[in-house]
Formats: C-alpha cells, sequence, structure tokens
C-alpha cells in the first residue's frame, strides 16, 4: 500500500513536471510571437478554418482565446469559432500530451476530423448568431516582455547576480523534477525505471533544458508576470491539484467500491456526466474521464464526447462577448457528442 501511494506522488509530480515545462515553453513562444501569429490569417474562408483549428490544437487555451477575439473583432467567422472549440481540449491537453500521448493523438485526430466537417458545414450554411459585434476585446501589450538588446549571456549574468526568490524557485523546481525524473530513487520495478536513452527522457530533458534557458534569460516583468503570476499560479496549480485529486479519489473510490463494477454498468450515465461536465467552461474535471479511460473503465468515445463539449476556459470570454454564439456552440457540440457516445458505446469504440 505504501509502494502505491508513492507511486502515486510519483506519477503526479512526473505529469506536472511536464506540464509547468511545457506550458512555460507555449507561454515563451505565445509572447515572443504576440501581434506577428494572426498577421495575413483572413485571407479566405479555408485559411480561417484551417487556422483557427490549428490554434484550437494548440495546447492550452491561448490558441482558443484567440479565436475568440478574432471572432469577437468580425475577423473570423461563426464556423471558424465552432472549429477552435471543437479542436481544442483546453489545459487538459497538457497532462494527456504528458502521461499519454497515444491518446492525446487519437483525441488530436477525431476531434480535428470533426472540427474539419462541421467548420465546413456551417462554413457553407453561413450561420451567423450576431451581427457586428463590438470591437472592445484588448490585447495584452508585450512589449515590455521582449529581451533587450543584450546577448543571452549577459540577460543570464544580469538575472542571476541580483536573482529574485521567483527565478531561484522555478530553476531549483526545473532542476529537482528532471532529476526525480531521470534517476528515480525508487524504481523497485522494472516497469518503471527510465532508461536515460528512451524517448520519454530524452524529450523530457530537451524539454527542461528549454524551460531553464527560458527562466534564466526573460526579463524580470515576464518572469513574474507571465511565468509566475500566469502559468504557475492561474494553470498549473490547478492542473496538479485536479490530477492529484482525481488520481486520488479513484484509489480511495476503489477501496470502498469496485469502480468498474460501477462504471461499466452505467455507461449511459456516464456519457451524460461526461456531456454535462463539458458544458462548464472551467479546466480541471474533464482529467476524471481522462484517468477512467486510462484505466479501461470508459470507452474513448466517452472521453471524447467529454472533450469535443468542452473547450476549458476559452467559454468565459466567449460566454462574456456573445451568449448566443456560445449557446450555439454548446447545442451542436452536445447533439455530436450524444451521437458519437451511443454509437460508441454500441460497437465498443
Amino acid at each position: 500500500m505504501h509502494g502505491e501511494w508513492f507511486e502515486l506522488i510519483q506519477k503526479t509530480l512526473m505529469v506536472s513536471g511536464f506540464v509547468l515545462m511545457l506550458m512555460i515553453v507555449i507561454e515563451y513562444i505565445n509572447v515572443k510571437t504576440s501581434g506577428k501569429w494572426n498577421q495575413g490569417l483572413v485571407k479566405n474562408n479555408f485559411f480561417q478554418l484551417s487556422s483557427s483549428i490549428f490554434l484550437g490544437l494548440t495546447p492550452g487555451c491561448a490558441g482558443t482565446f484567440a479565436v475568440v477575439s478574432l471572432y469577437s473583432h468580425n475577423i473570423f467567422g461563426f464556423f471558424a469559432l465552432l472549429g477552435a472549440t471543437i479542436a481544442t481540449f483546453g489545459d487538459e491537453a497538457f497532462v494527456i500530451f504528458s502521461a499519454s500521448p497515444e491518446t492525446a493523438f487519437k483525441l488530436t485526430l477525431w476531434l480535428s476530423i470533426t472540427a474539419i466537417l462541421l467548420g465546413l458545414l456551417f462554413m457553407v450554411i453561413k450561420l451567423k448568431p450576431t451581427v457586428n459585434l463590438e470591437k472592445h476585446f484588448e490585447t495584452h501589450d508585450e512589449d515590455c516582455c521582449k529581451h533587450s538588446e543584450h546577448t543571452h549571456v549577459v540577460d543570464i549574468t544580469h538575472n542571476f547576480r541580483k536573482i529574485t526568490i521567483e527565478r531561484a524557485f522555478l530553476t531549483a523546481i526545473i532542476v529537482l523534477l528532471t532529476l526525480n525524473i531521470l534517476f528515480p530513487e525508487h524504481a523497485d520495478h522494472a516497469e518503471h525505471e527510465h532508461d536515460l536513452l528512451s524517448p520519454e527522457s530524452i524529450v523530457f530533458f530537451i524539454l527542461s533544458l528549454v524551460s531553464l534557458f527560458i527562466v534564466m534569460t526573460v526579463p524580470e516583468h515576464f518572469l513574474k508576470e507571465h511565468i509566475w503570476g500566469h502559468v504557475l499560479k492561474k494553470h498549473f496549480v490547478r492542473l496538479f491539484l485536479w490530477s492529484f485529486g482525481t488520481i486520488f479519489a479513484i484509489q480511495i473510490l476503489q477501496l470502498i467500491y469496485p469502480i468498474d463494477h460501477l462504471v461499466s454498468n452505467n455507461l449511459f450515465l456516464m456519457l451524460l456526466l461526461s456531456i454535462f461536465i463539458g458544458i462548464l467552461p472551467i479546466s480541471g474535471p474533464h482529467l476524471f474521464f481522462f484517468t477512467l479511460f486510462m484505466q479501461g473503465l470508459i470507452p474513448f468515445s466517452i472521453l471524447f464526447a467529454n472533450s469535443l463539449v468542452q473547450e476549458g476556459h476559452a467559454g468565459i470570454p466567449l460566454l462574456a462577448e456573445d451568449k448566443k454564439a456560445f449557446v450555439w456552440i454548446k447545442f451542436i457540440k452536445i447533439i455530436i457528442a450524444i451521437g458519437v457516445g451511443l454509437i460508441g458505446i454500441k460497437i465498443g469504440f
């Protein structure tokens, strides 16, 4: 029992460490390309749709936030907004890609196909729930986050001469997590040992080097406002707690009552629950269905239905900007999710 709980903590730390570093890299790229990524996006409807789906597939909510912003500016059409909200599975993408790349790519493939088909359909229909949206969705000025003309070597020297608590903490966390994953002290079982030359270890090591470079070189504003204030406080802590809480809750349920019997005998109710949770414009609870799928307790179709209906935190600004579009998008996705879910349960997909 002690070993099982240790493995639970070890697994949560491994996934969370990967998520933290991936979030830092995504945030860095997002800020460094601010004001440039959307130049020339709107050339034609097909380019709109493909661009919005690509942004939706970007791990996290930043890409879908961008599509919502473009839609609220009357730059992207409703079909592009629909495509992005179908393709995305929010902050959960970070966890799923780190814990099970195969599942993540499978979700990405099916969500992309669905987004393309529905996007093309509504491109032809030309549905536009709201006309003349107010153009007041502000974009954050990231000029203060750019590097100065100093070289990166000078940046590192300057940053560490008067190192702040935030920079020291993040550096230490990345180093410790990397050492913990690459050189686990309690790899008692062969299946839990990590070969230093395995693809997972190599990817983790490269990602840790990139994230360390970012933490060491970025200006203080970027570090405190974006990495510390946004990535760590707003996203990482919540995802860590939801990941640990979900695995912990399922472990407790297994001790009290075999959850496999509970779930397998109520797949239709699980489908409805997955859709209901997907309606909520938040990230975190959806990891429950990912965990159940990874344990073989629910079919892929239920995980897909949940991922299809949800769009993470991107639903919040959309709800604020255009409630009618929010309702339309949820209605369309719920209908598709119910159909796919029922078929999937019937055929065991």
